[in-house]
């Protein structure tokens, strides 16, 4: 179930990455570019942080497939995708949640601390997003008001609370997503940010 829900993910997130690069009438390389980048920037990043090569994309056709796919329906169904922009914006934060959980999950088949394997979930599910926005010249989101990389924590402190307790990943994996979801979708519905009043 993840690994399908992760080349979905990997899906919305390359058009993600193509429709900023449209917004910023990028050309069709640097459209692909950063598509390709939103897409597998964070999980290369993980992979290479915890000595984990060939990085996984580079092992998974399917990977490539579904950035491509998301290249090529950018392109074919822009007007359409940017009219479900409300849908996109859950398709996107169901990604960073996956992606938060399989971060997460990679980590700690490596053998490395449960603090560290929370980070590389964290930046497993953002840091595509990150280097796509300074790319692009864009306040990378983590670093605006709103909450995101925030539920992300929330999301891997779930999941490895739940492997502390032996309980079963096909249980606690929706969970986890689900608590990723849930605060990403109340913080925007009533504006909350973790902002220091001056």
């Amino acid at each position: 179930m993840l690994y399908y829900l992760d080349l979905f993910g990997t899906l919305v997130f390359a058009i993600s990455g193509v429709l900023t690069a449209l917004d910023k009438k990028f050309d069709l390389v640097g459209s692909v570019v950063i598509g390709l980048i939103t897409a597998v920037g964070g999980g290369t990043l993980r992979d290479v942080l915890i000595g984990r090569t060939p990085v996984g994309w580079m092992e998974d056709q399917w990977t490539l497939v579904a950035v491509l796919a998301g290249i090529v329906l950018s392109y074919l169904l822009k007007p359409w995708i940017i009219r479900l922009k409300r849908s996109m914006f859950l398709f996107d934060t169901l990604g960073i949640g996956v992606f938060t959980v399989l971060g997460v999950q990679k980590t700690l088949n490596t053998d490395l601390s449960l603090g560290v394997a929370l980070l590389m979930g964290v930046v497993s599910a953002v840091f595509g997003g990150v280097i796509r926005d300074v790319l692009c010249n864009e306040v990378p989101l983590i670093f605006r008001r709103q909450i995101y990389a925030s539920a992300c924590l929330a999301g891997g402190l779930v999941y490895e609370g739940g492997l502390s307790l032996e309980l079963s990943p096909l249980l606690i994996s929706p969970l986890a997503i689900a608590v990723v979801v849930g605060i990403r979708y109340l913080s925007v519905r009533y504006n909350w940010s973790l902002s220091i009043p001056r």
